[in-house]
């Protein structure tokens, strides 16, 4: 059968797809790029006999080689986790503990987000570096060479930062050092005294010296992991480079005007009456603390709160709750700056929704990304504020006046009738919903209705058989 918006699929199943093809790597690069002796000795070392290995998708096709390397080199029993419930820099302990897995070798990219349930070993990979023109590039963007640095790096070239940060020092004498801290079972953490420790990075500032006055290298390609460090050290100028094309240059990306975005989304969280909780981690540490203490933030505010595991996130996902006026999004720093534009409502982070809900928190140069800080005894936490009475102002999107906290006869309150005026100069009776069940009764569909002892029974029957395009029922043509 072929009409006009329909066809057999033969043209889908003959199409020729332009695949590039992976590049072949030999025993020895496998050994070296992700290091089989030191994670075969971390297993034997530690007795783990059910060790599962994490990796993102563009690095599956090498995933079987390393399992049965690993196999042979140690005694363990090593399965692959392909497909991760979040994003792929996130620890999936959850999976993991589905196999009963004693322990987590993670390969790739990595948010250094954390973990509490599971031994874990990072593996980031090694690329490439030529130290020397990374020097030199660098050496020519910074004139001043009394200039107080702190030198990043994306995690897959962190095995050179000892070397370049001596080649550097040579140059540059107040040059600071970072250095890559698991926060997790893998390994001790010892922090020096006055050191900062964000990110998964830990670093050190000379005495009498904040982080302002700063400037920051970065050796890396532009990445979420680069994006978050310029929103969180926003008064800080970044230089970056990127090994793959061999280039340097100063970071001119707009942070100011990035951060009007985000203020405009905390805007319309103020504006919001109900407000899904998003869950977009299940293996990073406090994140239900964190999800209660946003219902309770939510709560006093005056604002109705669901909690919603969908998984990894997309539009269609989250168009099913269309009564919810914005989402928050509890997740890893490197995945909770979501950009929503594709999105039908509004997603905000963790920091955002305090903003919005606790007048306590005003509006900064501060940008907080990781939701651990926001949390009771971290660096950034503020107190939730009681609101003796309801505040009152003007909203900056929609021009109306909005209110914050609950007052007293707000609680057990039944939805209201309010008059609207529509476009034909006549009055119409709408019904102001509060919450998401009246919202739905507000609906003129509900769903499938069933109908309790209103449809007669009749036996079952063999239905349709085959596929959409042709049953075998219908006649041919």
């Amino acid at each position: 059968m072929s009409v006009g918006i329909s066809n057999d699929g033969t043209e889908a199943v003959q199409r020729k797809l332009h695949v590039k093809p992976a590049s072949a790597i030999t025993q020895q690069g496998l050994q070296e790029k992700y290091e089989l002796e030191r994670t075969s000795s971390w297993i034997t070392q530690h007795g783990y006999k059910q060790v599962a290995l994490q990796f993102p998708d563009e690095l599956l096709i090498h995933s079987i080689h390393i399992s049965r390397a690993l196999e042979k080199l140690t005694e363990a029993n090593v399965f692959i986790l392909g497909d991760t419930s979040y994003g792929s820099c996130c620890v999936d302990e959850v999976a993991a503990s589905h196999y009963s897995a004693d322990s987590i070798v993670h390969y790739g990219k990595a948010c250094l987000s954390p973990t509490s349930r599971l031994p874990l070993l990072y593996v980031f990979g090694k690329l490439p570096l030529d130290v020397s023109d990374c020097a030199t590039k660098f050496s020519k963007l910074i004139t001043n060479h009394e200039e107080y640095l702190i030198l990043l790096c994306d995690l897959v070239y962190s095995y050179y930062l000892d070397e370049v940060f001596n080649k550097l020092q040579e140059t540059y004498p107040n040059l600071v050092l970072s250095k890559v801290t698991c926060q997790n079972k893998c390994q001790e953490n010892v922090t020096e005294k006055n050191s900062i420790v964000q990110f998964g990075r830990t670093f050190s500032l000379h005495e009498s010296k904040t982080l302002e006055d700063y400037t920051v290298l970065y050796i890396g390609a532009e990445s979420l992991t680069l994006s978050n460090f310029m929103m969180t050290y926003n008064k800080c100028h970044f230089y970056s480079y990127d090994p793959e094309i061999r280039s340097g240059r100063q970071e001119m990306i707009n942070v100011n005007r990035m951060l009007m975005k985000r203020y405009y989304m905390v805007e319309r969280a103020r504006d919001a009456r109900i407000v899904g909780i998003v869950v977009g981690t299940l293996g990073v540490t406090d994140y239900l603390a964190m999800i209660s203490q946003l219902k309770t933030l939510i709560k006093q505010a005056g604002k109705k709160s669901y909690t919603f595991v969908v998984g990894k996130l997309n539009p269609a996902k989250l168009a099913n709750f269309m009564e919810i006026d914005v989402f928050v999004l509890v997740a890893c720093p490197e995945n909770t700056l979501l950009d929503s534009t594709d999105f039908y409502k509004p997603i905000v982070t963790p920091y955002e929704m305090e903003i919005a809900c606790n007048s306590s928190r005003d509006w900064s140069s501060e940008y907080v990304t990781d939701f651990r800080e926001l949390l009771p005894g971290a660096s950034s936490f503020t107190e939730i504020k009681q609101l003796k009475e309801q505040q009152t102002d003007v909203s900056l999107v929609t021009g109306k006046v909005r209110t914050l906290g609950v007052s007293n006869n707000m609680i057990d309150q039944e939805p209201s009738n309010v008059v609207v005026k529509r476009d034909d100069d006549r009055m119409t009776i709408a019904k102001q919903t509060d919450t998401a069940g009246q919202f739905l009764s507000g609906r003129t569909w509900q769903g499938l209705e069933q109908q309790l002892g209103q449809t007669s029974v009749s036996k079952a029957v063999e239905g349709r058989k085959g596929i959409a395009i042709g049953y075998q029922n219908e006649p041919k043509q």
